[in-house]
């Protein structure tokens, strides 16, 4: 599979391999987020979307399904920024990972009144409520501090909330309608394991380069949110399971086997606004052609709009309209589209259709 010298497009398009998008080794939702370590889970509907595009044949219901058999675990391990991680890893990550977080938000705390009192007296309040099972709505929860005598005006409740998480306190459990639920993690996840940092840092970087390679230190700092010197320490702990090629005076490190890898020809794909495929990357030049980034993140703000991606190219964009029975798919492609690529698009809406169990249109 590895062309020498390796090119921009060959990195694409073993991304899109080892990413479970070209090929699909998992057979369940579990699988698929051990695999890829963690994946970004702050748009909910395009999370499920993501996770189901990498498995053959699976539905919405049957994501949602393994998120209630608490499978897959929803919490804010990394970047401030909600992501399914395995339960067997969310202590370890939490504990790795959210330090950094914590500290980087002190100073916005600071000017929203919170304080070290605050988050003790809001960790007992919720403890007491959450307890035996119980599970709040965002909603419920923000009630039930400001019972209590904890202000959440502002952004002072969803703060508390992301703290608590940050701490390890409590998670998102299965949806109660279409409303999330809080439930105590302790709780929903009694026996995940705990590592030690350096073997956390390892196990991160080992998983984040075999699931997202060929990536650079930078990609796996940036992803992590780890300090430059953490991300590098997890890189060289864990470099015994990669290999390493230099692209454009780049090192990339990938997955050990790259080489022996069977070739699988990239087709075309719906990705989901925030898919791993790009998110999981500084540099997305790769995939993603620096006169269309604009159209993909808009001003740069860290909103990332779906994507169509052909032969491991971003080539347009797509957003969907929902009814009872159908959903209505309208793509805006970067160029005129070629009847090959205009027949496996049409594939790829269909296998979306599939997932949501409801009938497609091509717009």
């Amino acid at each position: 599979m590895i062309f020498e010298p390796m090119t921009p497009n060959d990195i694409a398009t073993l991304r899109l391999m080892n990413q479970q998008i070209a090929r699909a080794a998992y057979n369940t939702p579990a699988e698929v987020v051990a695999a890829m370590g963690a994946m970004q889970a702050q748009d909910y509907m395009g999370a499920l979307w993501s996770i189901g595009l990498r498995l053959p044949h699976a539905t919405e219901a049957d994501i949602e399904q393994a998120i209630t058999e608490r499978t897959i675990v929803r919490t804010w391990p990394m970047r401030g920024t909600l992501h399914f991680v395995a339960p067997a890893d969310v202590r370890w990550m939490l504990e790795l990972l959210t330090p950094r977080i914590v500290a980087g938000s002190a100073g916005r705390h600071k000017q929203l009144g919170l304080d070290a009192a605050i988050f003790t007296h809001s960790r007992k309040i919720l403890t007491k409520a959450l307890q035996g099972g119980q599970r709040l709505t965002r909603e419920d929860a923000m009630a039930v501090l400001e019972r209590n005598g904890i202000s959440t005006a502002g952004q002072r409740g969803y703060h508390i909330l992301g703290r608590l998480a940050h701490d390890g306190l409590i998670c998102f459990g299965p949806r109660a309608g279409k409303q999330h639920t809080f439930v105590l993690l302790e709780e929903w996840v009694p026996a995940a394991r705990k590592l030690e940092r350096d073997e956390a840092l390892a196990e991160l970087a080992r998983r984040y380069f075999i699931s997202h390679g060929p990536a650079t230190l930078q990609d796996f700092a940036w992803w992590s949110g780890l300090k430059i010197s953490d991300a590098r320490a997890g890189l060289a702990m864990a470099a015994s399971h990669l290999v390493q090629e230099s692209v454009g005076g780049m090192d990339y490190w990938m997955r050990a086997d790259a080489h022996s890898m069977p070739h699988v020809a990239p087709s075309t794909f719906l990705l989901p606004g925030f898919d791993q495929f790009l998110l999981g990357y500084t540099d997305r030049s790769a995939a993603l052609a620096p006169q269309h980034a604009q159209k993909i993140i808009p001003g740069g703000n860290g909103m990332f709009m779906p994507t169509l991606v052909v032969n491991g190219q971003v080539a347009g964009t797509w957003k969907r309209t929902i009814t009872k029975k159908a959903v209505t798919i309208e793509l805006s492609p970067f160029a005129a589209l070629k009847k090959p690529e205009t027949q496996a698009i049409a594939i790829a809406v269909q296998r979306y259709g599939q997932f949501l169990g409801l009938a497609v249109q091509l717009s």
